[in-house]
């Protein structure tokens, strides 16, 4: 197993400081965690909603491609098998809860405290929160005890959060939620010496195209 080490925990603590401050912490709020009410609504520039479908694909192409390319003999496309584990397991649980909760998004009704609104309502948590936690986690613990700086990968959850709370698309504990999940699924999956995909599809497929050249 792969313990937490101080730089792995100080970027994670930092992470969550500047996803909290983001959050604007000193207006009053509701939901679960007290914390939860609409951001000013900010489809433009950085916050542009077509930038974070963006970044969503590119975080799946990479993950894709890096793992049938490189393989998971190589040490990233090791990593990139770990991400696969975690972002389709995460996905299905963050699927499920959004169903069993089924909270109402800031723009049904702007109030945090819709829940088990049924059919329609899936704010609870962030999917793509999710997905971009999951798609770090593995990458950070497998390398950040040789290279520190791979932590600043915190970045893309945190910019994800911020966005699709600025359009209104998710309260602030569903961001959080979805980065819990995501991150800790993707833990899960960094102490795998054989990921779970790697284990069930043909060794052709999992040794990477690039060692057919």
């Amino acid at each position: 197993m792969v313990p937490l080490n101080p730089p792995t925990l100080r970027a994670r603590l930092m992470a969550t400081v500047l996803l909290l401050s983001a959050c604007g912490g000193a207006h009053a709020g509701g939901g679960p965690l007290g914390i939860d009410y609409e951001l000013t609504y900010d489809d433009a520039g950085i916050w542009k909603r077509s930038y974070q479908l963006d970044l969503e694909y590119a975080v799946l192409g990479t993950t894709g491609v890096g793992a049938l390319w490189l393989g998971n003999d190589n040490p990233l496309g090791h990593a990139f098998w770990q991400d696969i584990d975690a972002e389709a397991i995460s996905a299905v649980a963050a699927q499920g809860l959004k169903y069993a909760f089924s909270r109402a998004r800031p723009y049904q009704g702007d109030n945090p405290n819709l829940w088990f609104r049924g059919s329609g309502n899936q704010s609870f948590p962030s999917g793509e929160v999710t997905l971009q936690a999951a798609f770090v986690t593995p990458i950070i613990f497998d390398y950040v005890r040789r290279d520190p700086w791979i932590a600043a990968l915190e970045v893309l959850p945190i910019y994800d959060a911020i966005g699709r709370m600025k359009v209104h698309d998710h309260w602030q504990s569903d961001v959080i939620a979805g980065w819990m999940l995501g991150t800790g699924v993707g833990y899960w999956s960094s102490t795998l010496e054989v990921p779970l995909f790697v284990r069930i599809l043909p060794r052709g497929v999992t040794i990477g195209l690039s060692t057919h050249l």
